[in-house]
């Protein structure tokens, strides 16, 4: 069989690139996304099967560009990686308009797009799998981070929507949710507010410190979560959702006990919203 065709998105540094890698170390073909393809000329070089692309997932008519491009050079796609994506730190109510909504179009509506541009092929073949790239903070939100989380939930939610849509299809999606990894999320591909407001001294502003105290030694390894991503592609059966690392495991099992606790302690009031069932059976 001919080796599968990945498109990933990101590819200049961080995540996208280990994933980039790991796929064209195990001989698949590979279309690298960036936005400079500069930044990928050496992935070119070394390895026959990867194939630049300039692709900005902002741009309509780049990702348009980009699919065609990936299927004239090698004539399918099977595997599409949405990886592309910034943070931003601030309190909510630091947050500025412009950057909030630049990341929006970043982290959700490129993927959206992304996704959409290559489903009709999908379709098609009646197979393929979209990797979308959300956070462990698709799931469980802390300060400093609101609207970043807020993309990020999007990203689950849209993608867990998807599944049950294209699933019958034949289609595999796989919402990867890392924890703290070593990419640039906290170094050159976020911003932050000038603005800065006293009050969340003791929260957004602490939690912030924190995270960019934390870049360049978080736990999580790129490399071993590219060759994750590269398992879950080659699985029979992929999971919907897939965390890495140990912290989004840890994390992502206290917002379950949190959600059972609300659930549990507050079931009377919720079931009492409903109508009287011998109400409903009249």
């Amino acid at each position: 069989m001919d080796p599968k065709v990945w498109l990933i998105t990101g590819c200049s540094t961080g995540l996208g690139r280990a994933i980039a890698i790991q796929a064209l170390e195990k001989g698949y073909n590979v279309a690298v996304g960036a936005r400079k393809t500069t930044d990928v000329d050496d992935l070119v070089k070394l390895y026959p099967s990867a194939f630049a692309v300039k692709l900005d997932v902002t741009d309509q008519q780049q990702i348009n560009d980009a699919v065609v491009a990936v299927v004239n050079r090698f004539g399918t796609l099977d595997v599409l990686v949405n990886n592309a994506g910034i943070g931003y730190f601030a309190a909510i109510e630091e947050s500025e308009d412009e950057a909030v909504r630049r990341m929006f179009e970043i982290n959700f509506f490129g993927l959206a797009n992304m996704t959409r541009a290559v489903l009709p092929i999908f379709r098609e073949k009646r197979s393929g799998h979209i990797i979308n790239v959300a956070s462990v903070g698709g799931l469980i939100a802390y300060p400093a981070i609101g609207f970043y989380h807020a993309t990020k939930f999007a990203v689950d939610g849209y993608s867990e929507s998807l599944n049950k849509e294209v699933s019958p299809l034949g289609i595999k999606v796989t919402i990867i949710a890392p924890s703290g990894f070593r990419t640039e999320w906290a170094g050159n591909n976020a911003s932050g507010s000038p603005i800065s407001i006293a009050d969340y001294e003791d929260t957004a502003h602490k939690y912030k410190a924190a995270y960019i105290a934390a870049y360049g030694k978080q736990a999580g390894d790129p490399v071993r979560a590219g060759k994750a991503v590269v398992q879950v592609v080659e699985a029979d059966h992929p999971p919907l959702r897939l965390l890495l690392g140990e912290e989004a495991l840890q994390e992502a099992r206290k917002k379950l006990q949190e959600l059972k606790t609300d659930f549990d302690n507050w079931e009377a009031t919720t079931i009492g919203a409903d109508f009287p069932k011998e109400t409903l059976q009249k």
